[in-house]
């Protein structure tokens, strides 16, 4: 269960066992997921309800309590039922299904994110497990606890580097001339540096700041920003201090 410490707006600084909230989970392969039912992200509602009612039952049926996973596609509603229904189980630290697809849906990944986090409990942990890096802060603002390593490797394997606000494919970007486990190392340290990043602005109460700035780095990541502010600002101002 994850412990919040300090807000800076919706955005949590907490502890997770002995880790420190936003961040990392390094080694993806010993993780413990639950069995779950996939389900891709544009469907029919019928089908997205046949995931997220499968999911439940395996989560119910599990010995364990790994990681659960929130599915819904793209029906809010769906997400909300199923993360409530892994809260009852016991679950205290939820994937979000289709993180990939969310990023190219602004709408979407508004609406699931914030309504997830105004629904459960908040001692609940989320895990966006793929995630550019200069869409990192504004998922951390919106409440993401998590983040998955497995970006690294996959751009690693792409021959693209990525940067605290940028991805170049070395093919057509001559900055380095480096192998694949060099790659990696640096995308992976690319990742813990905006991570640490993230963290020390909360701790400073200036990561709005900080999400403003990686925002102009894409268009996804600014159309984002602008529907939180548009649709939720009673949830940004939630938690923001009174001075």
């Amino acid at each position: 269960m994850l412990l919040v410490k300090q807000h800076d707006g919706p955005a949590r600084l907490g502890k997770y066992e002995e880790v420190i909230t936003p961040a990392i989970f390094k080694s993806e392969e010993n993780l413990f997921i639950i069995k779950d039912e996939p389900m891709p992200f544009d469907v029919p509602k019928e089908l997205a309800e046949w995931s997220v009612k499968r999911t439940i039952q395996n989560a119910s049926k599990s010995e364990e309590k790994g990681i659960a996973v929130i599915h819904g596609s793209k029906y809010v509603d769906l997400r909300v039922k199923c993360a409530l229904k892994l809260d009852e189980l016991g679950y205290t630290t939820l994937l979000v299904a289709n993180s990939e697809m969310l990023l190219k849906n602004p709408r979407d990944l508004v609406d699931i994110l914030v309504n997830l986090r105004e629904t459960i409990n908040p001692n609940i942990a989320l895990y966006f497990p793929f995630a550019d890096v200069n869409f990192i802060p504004i998922l951390a603002y919106m409440g993401i606890d998590f983040f998955g390593e497995f970006t690294a490797d996959y751009y690693a394997q792409l021959n693209v580097i990525l940067t605290p606000t940028a991805k170049y494919n070395l093919e057509e970007y001559k900055i380095y001339d480096l192998n694949f486990d060099e790659l990696k190392k640096y995308n992976k340290n690319s990742m813990d540096f905006v991570v640490r990043e993230v963290r020390e602005n909360i701790k400073n109460g200036t990561l709005r700041n900080l999400v403003e700035e990686r925002c102009c780095t894409s268009p996804e990541a600014m159309s984002t920003l602008r529907l939180l502010d548009k649709k939720y600002p009673d949830f940004l101002e939630k938690y923001m201090p009174l001075y």
